[in-house]
């Protein structure tokens, strides 16, 4: 494959995805560095493999870092850019640069207000050439709970990471960095030490090419660290000392730099600061209205009445004299101000000063604006207005002034009182979405429905909001205000995508409600939340948490219907479970469930769905799990031979009996007027018709369903009931030969935002149905989005990952890529096939790629056993192909009974585009009639298979072959080879 440039031009946006694919970045990645979606990214990359005429994402990330190599030697560092210039530490900077060469985790140690991150930050922008992966910044500032979770939290969002369902944000920062070579600068780690230790330790050891730069007023005291105190700046050379410079810089950034001739005096002064760089900041922002005079006087009263205080100790005490000092500065109403606006925890604008502060707004806009000139604020202009922000130092001082006045539980009440209303206001509907139905209205693409500036407006008071709950959690008598403040928390992480903390946020909620009934609908949603994030443990603890809630609320009826949904999920969600209660656990809720319901219309129909999904299996549930035993409740018998019949159509008595149930459970949710129980009941229908056989009526009932969801809420129930909806809908459709539907709703489950961080889960089916339709471009292009996000999820297993990765490694196979079929192989292995599933996705692909190399006899040899022998689980998907191939595989085998099994096969297939016309085709090849053989290039055309419609023009011959050969070049496929 040749790696010369293409001629054709690459646009500036295409430009930026091939730097950062050789940045080994995945599409998910480029997105939200990009801010630009994953479908975007998928088809720039597609663009890129076109027009520079590389093979795969690996070519391309080695063409993409040649060109870095040639036009520039490392990108730029992820760094926060300095508003000030940086001032002297030569020696520290040497020094410090030095010992990062040599060790892989360096603390800079010193008091709060001695320069240590702009230090950190000027060493770790001059290593960025020794980390080729990347130099990332980590502020650790607003956290307030020392926990591994949330520093690992902090972490991924400053890696451009997002949650993952199933496992915790420190996984998936050492997943992301496991063989990368990069710079870690976490700053600010002294009052989560507790939660930084841990992860740095479990950094080093899992990510062997990553190193850490940390600030803190403290060692960390782990394994492997080496400290670096961090001095004050120098003070060596008098009037030209680093001190000094310090000085005179910020000084004349006033407008009125001070007289070269004042060095001398002014050396004298930073000397009784200590050289603490804050402190020396804080005294040239005064020196225009002060002077030096007024400066030296100011601190030497102050350093006085610090002189023996209890607070005077060595590490704090030069930073608290400059702040001691320049707040005795402030008249009585700035004092004030200030302590009072310490509360908030990121930026605010005058009106919620106004609100938390209890003073007239017109006071607190001048007042403020009087903070800012002094250097106790930072402004910044926003599109939406000017919003201030005190630096963390200033702000922890600011609280202590709060607590020392007296002022602390009021100020933190009105602080509450305005996170109350914000989250209030954000969590309505308007401001948050529009109807679900927006999503599906079209039956194309998915549409995002969060209204464009929420996103921001949430990140901007979230940590707010989290300090007010953490606060009025441990206030006994504010807990109707703990309780609205976790609800709308609940709901805004979720529709964020913060699943897990959605999850801990409704139990939370759930917990300090004071009606037991509200806490059962909360536990419904926190299990909805639970089964977004893949945990079926968790989801099947909350329903029976709900169930519970709702026996103290009095409603029977409600906690039948929460036990018989816990035992539904235990079947309906299996993969998802790390541990599938046991039958008689299930058997026995169902029992409470009936003896609760009485009459109610909710709980029969939760309890026949139950009964149809644990008693019969409705869902299939796999062999491996705890599924029910043979011959009792009700369950099923292997599929008999008699099922593919001329007509197909005949089931057994325990087959049908599944039907029959969930038809029952789908009549009684309908009558409930509750859309999501139905889809539930619907789910189960559609499961149990595609086990019959009958894969057009599971395919419309899978349609139905997600009719029924058009305009299913945005909550976690029906979101996660949506996603549900898309993947089977997807799988239904690939059953029926509906490549083209298949593809549309498996495009809408990959953009669903809610999977943005799990490409592989996202993308899976849409794997299957482009490699099913030989859409091999969009294989190669998805499949690297998959396999990233896989490692990164620790390598889960899942029959649609394991079917998606069968379906790259076919299309490898057709591009005789051997090495990364052999690739793809190893990954296949490592997803494994889980009982029963042999017969499914595995010989279709390999049959597919079999029948391309013409190894007709070893497809035959796949094909052999008899379509009755198939599990139920793969003959709802994949029945109409394993019939159709055999059909194709004996015509060219020349078998004997050839013309009975195409005759068979056409019964079954009927009404199947795709298999109707591979069952033709072969039909076809029986009667070696190349016109009829040519004639089903259309009919694959229409189907949506331009690799399918090539084969038919192949095996025709003649000038036909000769074009369609050049067609799978043009694909990127290689020849197709006759028999051998």
């Amino acid at each position: 494959m040749t790696h010369m440039v293409a001629t054709a031009e690459i646009s500036a946006r295409e430009t930026e995805v091939l730097t950062l694919v050789g940045e080994h970045l995945s599409n998910a990645e480029i997105g939200a560095r990009l801010f630009i979606s994953v479908r975007t990214v998928e088809s720039h990359v597609s663009s890129l493999l076109r027009k520079l005429e590389v093979a795969d994402r690996r070519a391309l990330a080695q063409h993409a870092a040649r060109s870095v190599r040639a036009d520039r030697p490392q990108s730029a560092p992820i760094l926060p850019t300095p508003l000030t210039s940086f001032i002297g530490r030569s020696r520290e900077r040497a020094e410090l640069t030095d010992l990062m060469k040599r060790q892989r985790q360096v603390t800079a140690v010193g008091p709060g207000g001695v320069g240590k991150t702009r230090l950190a930050l000027t060493v770790a922008a001059e290593l960025a050439g020794e980390f080729p992966d990347g130099v990332w910044f980590v502020d650790l500032v607003p956290i307030t709970s020392p926990d591994i979770c949330v520093v690992a939290g902090t972490a991924a969002l400053a890696l451009g990471l997002g949650e993952q369902p199933g496992r915790g944000m420190d996984e998936s920062v050492l997943a992301a960095l496991a063989d990368r070579r990069a710079l870690l600068v976490l700053d600010n780690c002294e009052h989560v030490r507790d939660g930084v230790a841990p992860f740095i330790e479990r950094l080093l050891a899992g990510c062997p090419g990553v190193s850490v730069l940390a600030t803190s007023r403290a060692r960390l005291m782990v394994p492997f660290e080496h400290v670096y105190p961090v001095p004050p700046m120098s003070l060596a050379g008098d009037g030209e000392s680093d001190a000094v410079e310090l000085f005179m810089d910020r000084a004349a950034a006033g407008g009125w730099p001070p007289n070269h001739a004042l060095r001398d005096q002014v050396s004298a002064f930073v000397q009784r600061l200590d050289g603490v760089a804050l402190a020396i900041e804080l005294a040239a922002a005064r020196w225009t209205t002060l002077g030096l005079d007024g400066l030296t006087e100011g601190l030497s009263d102050q350093l006085r009445m610090l002189a023996g205080g209890a607070r005077a100790d060595d590490r704090h005490r030069s930073v608290r004299a400059a702040l001691d000092w320049s707040h005795a500065l402030l008249g009585p109403e700035d004092r004030a101000l200030l302590r009072r606006i310490s509360v908030f925890m990121k930026s605010f604008t005058v009106a919620a000063a106004a609100q938390v502060t209890d003073y007239e707004k017109g006071f607190v806009a001048t007042g403020l604006a009087r903070l800012v000139e002094q250097s106790l604020l930072v402004v910044t202009a926003t599109p939406t207005g000017t919003e201030y922000r005190a630096l963390e130092t200033i702000r922890q001082y600011g609280l202590e002034q709060l607590t020392e006045a007296g002022e602390l539980d009021d100020t933190r009440s009105r602080h509450l009182a305005w996170c109350v209303a914000e989250a209030a206001a954000l969590a309505r509907p308007d401001n948050r979405s529009r109807p679900a139905g927006a999503e599906l209205a079209s039956f194309g693409s998915y549409r995002p429905v969060a209204v464009a500036d929420w996103r921001p407006q949430f990140d901007a008071v979230a940590d707010d909001l989290r300090v007010a709950l953490a606060w009025v959690c441990d206030q006994p008598g504010r807990r109707a205000d703990a309780y609205h403040l976790a609800r709308h928390f609940a709901d805004l992480t979720f529709t964020r995508h913060l699943t897990g903390e959605s999850q801990w946020r409704y139990e939370q909620a759930a917990a300090l409600a004071e009606d037991p009934a509200e806490s059962a609908a909360l536990l419904r949603q926190a299990a909805a939340a639970a089964g977004c994030q893949l945990s079926g443990d968790n989801m099947y603890r909350l329903h029976r948490a709900a169930a519970d809630a709702a026996q103290r609320a009095g409603d029977p009826a409600a906690a039948a219907a929460d036990l018989a949904t816990a035992a539904t999920s235990a079947y309906r969600f299996w993969s998802t479970f790390e541990r599938i209660p046991v039958r008689e656990e299930l058997f026995g809720l169902i029992a409470e469930a009936r003896a609760l319901a009485g009459d109610n219309a909710t709980a029969r129909a939760a309890i026949a769905l139950a009964e149809a999904g644990v008693l019969a299996n409705a869902f299939g549930a796999s062999d491996a799990s705890s599924g029910p035993s043979e011959g009792s409740y009700g369950t099923l018998n292997r599929m008999s031979s008699n099922e593919f019949g001329v007509a197909g159509s005949a089931v057994g008595p325990d087959v049908a009996d599944v039907v029959v149930r969930a038809e029952r459970a789908v009549e009684l949710a309908h009558h409930t007027g509750d859309r999501l129980a139905e889809s539930a009941a619907l789910d189960a229908l559609s499961g149990a018709q595609g086990r019959t056989g009958a894969a057009f009526a599971a395919a419309a009932t899978a349609r139905r369903r997600i009719t029924l969801l058009a305009s299913a809420p945005t909550t976690p129930d029906g979101t996660h009931e949506l996603i549900e909806a898309l993947g089977q809908v997807t799988e239904a459709g690939l059953g029926a030969g509906d490549l083209r539907g298949a593809r549309r709703w498996a495009r809408q489950l990959a953009d669903h935002p809610m999977l943005a961080e799990v490409g592989h889960r996202a993308t899976s089916r849409l794997l299957i149905a482009d490699a099913l339709a030989g859409n091999v471009t969009d294989v190669l292009t998805r499949s690297v989005r998959f396999l990233e996000a896989w490692q990164r999820d620790g390598t889960p297993t899942g029959p649609d990952l394991a079917a998606a990765a069968a379906g790259v490694q076919m299309i490898h196979g057709l591009r005789a890529d051997h090495t990364a079929r052999d690739e793809w192989h190893e990954v296949l292995d490592r997803l494994g096939t889980p009982p029963g599933h042999c017969n499914g996705y595995r010989v279709i692909f390999e049959t597919l790629h079999l029948l391309h190399h013409g190894r007709t006899d070893e497809a035959y040899d796949q094909l052999l056993p008899d379509p009755a022998d198939l599990w139920q689980g793969a003959a709802s998907i994949w029945l109409h192909w394993y019939v159709a191939l055999r059909a194709e595989t004996f015509a060219l085998e020349r078998v004997p009974d050839a013309a009975d099994r195409v005759s068979e096969a056409k019964a079954v297939v009927n009404g199947n585009p795709y298999a109707v016309a591979m069952v033709n085709r072969a039909e076809a090849l029986l009667a070696h009639d190349p016109n009829r053989i040519l004639a089903t290039a259309a009919a694959f055309d229409a189907a949506g298979s331009r690799y399918q419609s090539a084969r038919s023009r192949i095996l025709a011959g003649g000038d036909h072959a000769t074009h369609a050969t050049s067609d799978l070049a043009e694909l990127g496929l290689s020849p197709m080879l006759s028999r051998r």
